[in-house]
Order: C-alpha cells, then structure tokens, then sequence
C-alpha cells in the first residue's frame, strides 16, 4: 500500500470519527447515517410553505430538510432556490418531487434536480421508476411516499433508498393506517429504513417511532407557525387557535384525502366529492384530468388562503396541530424537538 493511500484512508477515518463526535446519535439509525445528520428528522416538503430559510434554519440545527418543486412557479426560481442553499451550507437536503402524470412539470423538475446534485429527492404520487434509476448513478437518495405495504414493496424492487411511511396522522395528502401499525407492518416485510411522517410534535414522539422500528421521521406540521414561514399571519394564528378535533379530510380539492383545518369556510363546502366530481375520478378515461383540474382548482384555494385574508378559507395541517401554542423560529422548534428527544433517550438509560 503507497503512502498516498495510507494518507487518504487516515483521512477518511479521521473525518468519520468527526462526524460521529459532532452528531451523537450517527449510530442509533440508519437515516443519520445515510445523511450524515445529528438527529434522525426531516422537516418535510410542505406545500406553499417550506422556503430556503426553513431549509437553512433545518440544517444550522442538527436537522435536513426538504420542500416541494411545486412550491416555484418557474424552472429558473427552483434553480435559484437550489442554488442559495447549496452556497449557504454543504449539508444535505432534499426536494419533493410529484411523479404522476397531473404534474405538467415533472420532467423538466427531474432535469434540474439531477443537474444540481440535490442530496435527496422524496417522491410523491406516481411511479418513481424513472427518477430512481436516472438519481442512482449520481449518487442521488431517492425516498419514496407510500402509504401501505403493497407500494412499499414495489418501490423497494424499484431500488428506493428508504420509504416515507405516511400514516393516518400526517398532515396534508394523509394515509389511512396508524403509525405504529404502518412502521410494524413496513418493518416485518420490507429491508429499506422507514421514515415515520404523521402525528410527531414532541420528542417522546420521536423516541417512540424509533423504537417501533422507523430509521427517523418526516416532521411538518410543527414548523407551520414559524417565524421563517412567508404564510399570512390568520393562517399562523390558526393554527394556534385550532386543535387536533379540528382537523378533518377533504376529498374536494386535490382529488386525494386531504386534511385540513375545519374553517367555517370548510363546513360550507363539505368534505366529501359530490357524484359528478366522483364519477370524473373513477372514470378511467376522465380520470387524469379530472385530478388534475381538481388539484389546480383546490390548490389555487389553498394558495389563496396561505399568503393572504379570504372568507374561502383552506388551511392544511396535520393533527400534531394541538401542540402548536405560539408562532416561533425554526431554531427554537427544532431545539425543544431535539432536547425533548434526548432526555426521552436519557431516560431509558
């Protein structure tokens, strides 16, 4: 073995000891260590609201973080978004991306991610084939949404790095099983980490996903009343004023299950797809585009309410809304998160 060699692999353990004494918990799950982070937590894709300063604030504590393509209107903002972050900070962080074929913008979204190296990309909605095979080659961690056993199953034959098990508690396009039940489920069937997204607002909830078996979690609801969130300030203080009992599933404005909070606005218009808007989703020729007229027609709502005041008022959330009381930073959020999920640790010691 040359001396040129003997200096690298120093090198290499050298840095891997580094990393380990910078981020205590590398050996307790798989997602840290894919990821190189100190705590095993994504600050989910939120649409309308993730923005580079989330991001930023995510990875100056501890966290990554992620936010949807959709979330810029044009090909050169997401760039730009990318673009600022990376010359912010080396550490990793990801893009939501939405597969299915009611995303006009998929392939030119797929082109840019994989032509600025972003760390990861969770997908969303369709089949991720094409964007796990195209990220492979580049080193690009490909995470993929799934709800239930069977997807989960085909998306690990795909070659997908982990799953995001999306549980009957996540907030936005939920799933409809328990979270322990899904990670248990997930866990016994499939060889990938499973990140738990759904119901985490506190520490002891972190802890408790781990030992159900999940490799980390996918965090949202928590961070929607932050200081760094450009949403409008009604839609903060709702979610202060609101609880858990108010949040319900609509099924009117995406063409999926959709939670959100149950405004007065909400109420009025119902939550369950009337015959014509259910015929235009079950039927197979009808069907792509009524989802995608739906999604434009409910997202625009959604979009509407988030940045300004609107007696049409759709506001998602998730359940772990009841432990939001008061709007603060990022770092504030993810420091209480983190120190709760020590002492959880701390405890079982």
């Amino acid at each position: 073995m040359d001396e040129s060699t003997l200096s690298m692999g120093l090198a290499n353990r050298m840095q891997k000891a580094k990393v380990e004494t910078e981020s205590p918990h590398m050996g307790l799950n798989t997602l840290a260590n894919m990821l190189g982070i100190n705590y095993p937590v994504i600050a989910a894709p939120m649409f309308l609201i993730s923005n580079t300063k989330m991001i930023k604030a995510a990875l100056d504590n501890g966290i990554t973080a992620a936010f949807p393509a959709m979330n810029y209107r044009t090909d050169q903002e997401l760039r730009d978004a990318i673009k600022e972050i990376k010359s912010y900070t080396s550490k990793p962080f990801g893009v939501n991306l939405i597969v299915n074929k009611s995303n006009p913008k998929y392939k030119a979204h797929l082109e840019t991610l994989l032509e600025l190296r972003v760390a990861f990309i969770i997908t969303s909605l369709g089949n991720p084939k094409e964007v796990i095979d195209q990220c492979k080659p580049l080193g690009i961690k490909v995470f993929c949404d799934v709800v239930d056993l069977p997807y989960a199953r085909k998306v690990e034959e795909l070659g997908a790095d982990a799953v995001i098990a999306v549980n009957s508690r996540a907030g936005g396009h939920a799933g409809n099983i328990p979270p322990q039940d899904l990670i248990t489920l997930l866990k016994a069937n499939c060889h990938i980490p499973i990140i738990s997204a759904g119901g985490i607002s506190k520490g002891k909830h972190l802890k408790q996903v781990l030992d159900w078996g999940a490799a980390g979690a996918s965090i949202g609801t928590i961070f929607i009343a932050c200081e760094e969130a450009d949403i409008s300030p009604d839609y903060k203080q709702a979610m202060i004023d609101y609880g858990e009992k108010d949040i319900v599933r609509t099924n009117k404005l995406s063409g999926s299950a959709l939670t959100v909070i149950n405004t007065p606005y909400v109420q009025q218009l119902g939550t369950r797809a009337n015959l014509l808007e259910w015929i235009l989703n079950n039927n197979k020729t009808l069907k792509k585009y009524a989802k995608m007229l739906i999604a434009l027609r409910g997202m625009k709502a959604v979009e509407k309410a988030a940045f300004g005041a609107t007696y049409k008022t759709v506001w998602c959330a998730g359940p772990a809304i009841e432990d939001v009381t008061s709007v603060r930073s990022m770092k504030e959020i993810i420091v209480t998160l983190t120190r709760e999920y020590d002492e959880a640790i701390a405890k079982t010691k």
